[in-house]
């Protein structure tokens, strides 16, 4: 997915998690092969081309774009898995895989706590300790090396943290409206959620609408905040955010 992941896992019995950490790898490097847009072999391309049916594709494919239909529907058509006329999921699928690895790892038995990066999107299930919640930093995308925020919650069982922005790729998030890179007052989006997969979608749908849209439709969304940080440097939230940060 042409990105590093980590994986942190606390608790469980250590044949156990390895072998449930070498099927999760397994599974990242197979929705790679299945959803690359850059391998012509992968499912995607190969359905791009006309030479598959969503039915003849790894069932994962019609999972995948499932949830991703369901994204479009909600950001009103702001998240998109169409570029250039051709299916292009990528937008979802790598939240979609680091969070479906760390649902996989919690099953163990006597595992406590789950910690995906998938690029620097975290998915987090359950504690690393009894009494402590994860933390993640939230890079500060004006200031190399500096943080914008740290987000905590002790007492959540699962929750996930994505970022969509500029600072790291540069203009790279399209508006659907005109196909060409996405031109906005913004220059990173953070949005915490429940899971990784739809958390990754608002991200990047909230960045394309710009500040004053992108903050009223998360606020609208029941299981979302967000941390916007326009190009000057102000950073705006909605209203429920307060309760995650330290």
């Amino acid at each position: 997915m042409g990105t590093v992941f980590s994986i942190d896992v606390r608790g469980g019995d250590p044949g156990a998690v390895r072998a449930a950490l070498a099927k999760a790898v397994r599974g990242l490097h197979a929705a790679d092969a299945a959803f690359s847009t850059y391998r012509e072999d992968s499912d995607v391309s190969r359905l791009g081309r006309g030479e598959l049916t969503v039915s003849r594709c790894a069932p994962e494919v019609a999972e995948v774009l499932g949830l991703a239909a369901e994204a479009e529907r909600v950001s009103g058509g702001w998240f998109s898995t169409r570029y250039r006329g051709a299916p292009d999921p990528t937008g979802i699928v790598k939240g979609w895989a680091a969070e479906r690895a760390a649902r996989e790892l919690a099953a163990v038995a006597g595992v406590r706590g789950v910690a995906v990066n998938g690029g620097g999107d975290v998915q987090l299930l359950g504690a690393p300790e009894p009494g402590r919640a994860w933390r993640v930093g939230v890079a500060d995308p004006l200031r190399a090396g500096g943080l914008a925020a740290v987000v905590s919650a002790a007492g959540a069982r699962e929750w996930a943290v994505a970022t969509s922005g500029t600072a790291e790729r540069g203009a790279h998030i399209v508006d659907p409206r005109t196909g060409r890179p996405a031109v906005t007052d913004l220059v990173a989006v953070t949005v915490v959620g429940p899971g990784l997969a739809f958390a990754d979608c608002w991200a990047t749908a909230a960045f394309a609408m710009g500040t004053r849209e992108g903050l009223s439709w998360l606020e609208s969304l029941p299981d979302a905040e967000g941390l916007l940080i326009t190009t000057d440097g102000e950073a705006r939230c909605t209203a429920g955010l307060g309760a995650w940060l330290e």
